[in-house]
């Protein structure tokens, strides 16, 4: 650098002195969300006062299992069960155990399912969820014990049975046949606890696939979904590929099922408490 050049750089560091300049503002994270539906950026904060629900579309994005219990139980009703049930690696799949790990540290959970009994304005049910979170709420061998015992428990206190499903993985495949037998084990307590007179909700979410569909989540007495959930066995794109033909519009969706009689009711998920309350009341579950 010139001695010139040197100089006249000194003489704009002094011109600058005592002048501050305003540093760029960054934009703070978790501020806003892009809604996969309408694909709108949206608060967050906006979101999280309408249950997770879209201001823009209406689309309903996903819950974990503690805040579907904040969204359908009374106050400080809840009471949990089978708390300390968790997997294990019963055929030493790879890594299996590794990411059991990872995700309780992620969601806070011991594995897919939440199960317990609380009130809904004021009348006492037995109450299971999975939460996507956790390996997709895919049916494991804790997940399909915690259901039995659940239902089990319905069956003995003589409880309305609520069950909400998110389980987009089906039967976990890192159990393998153990994970099938769930299906089979969780569908005969149910035929056991509606042959005592048992009522049984069933209300799908987005996604509700594969075993967990095929099995529980189908056998409701009453079966409610959220607006535009995919409910299904296997996805439409697999199925597509399969038979080589051009799928129904809004093929699998919640929508699709109710017009088609697979499902009974399709009930926004701000509504879903008063309409189990007016259910129980009029099949004489109050």
């Amino acid at each position: 650098m010139s001695e010139e050049t040197a100089k006249d750089v000194k003489e704009k560091e002094e011109d600058q002195k005592g002048f501050a300049f305003r540093k760029k503002k960054e934009m703070p994270t978790g501020l806003w969300t892009q809604c996969p539906s309408c694909k709108n950026m949206v608060l967050q904060r906006e979101v999280d006062d309408r249950h997770n629900i879209c201001p823009q579309c209406a689309h309903h994005f996903p819950m974990s299992s503690q805040e579907r219990v904040e969204l359908l139980m009374d106050a400080g009703t809840f009471e949990e069960w089978d708390a300390g049930i968790v997997s294990t690696d019963p055929l030493n799949f790879p890594k299996y155990k590794e990411r059991l790990v990872s995700m309780q540290a992620e969601t806070g959970l011991k594995d897919a399912a939440l199960t317990g009994s609380g009130a809904v304005n004021g009348r006492r049910i037995a109450f299971a969820c999975t939460d996507f979170r956790f390996f997709a709420g895919s049916l494991g061998s804790a997940v399909g014990e915690k259901l039995t015992r659940a239902i089990e428990r319905a069956t003995e206190r003589r409880l309305p049975l609520v069950i909400v499903s998110g389980s987009g993985g089906g039967a976990r495949m890192q159990e393998s046949a153990l994970s099938l037998m769930q299906m089979v084990k969780t569908s005969a307590a149910l035929a056991r606890f509606q042959g005592a007179g048992g009522l049984y909700i069933s209300v799908l979410t987005n996604p509700t696939m594969g075993g967990v569909m095929a099995s529980y989540a189908s056998l409701g007495d009453i079966t409610i979904a959220e607006p535009r959930a995919l409910i299904g066995f296997t996805g439409p794109r697999v199925i597509q590929q399969t038979i080589r033909a051009e799928l129904p519009e809004g093929f699998q969706t919640s929508e699709f099922l109710l017009e088609h009689g697979m499902i009974d009711m399709i009930v926004p998920r701000q509504d879903l408490k008063l309409a189990l309350t007016k259910l129980m009341e009029y099949l004489g579950q109050a």
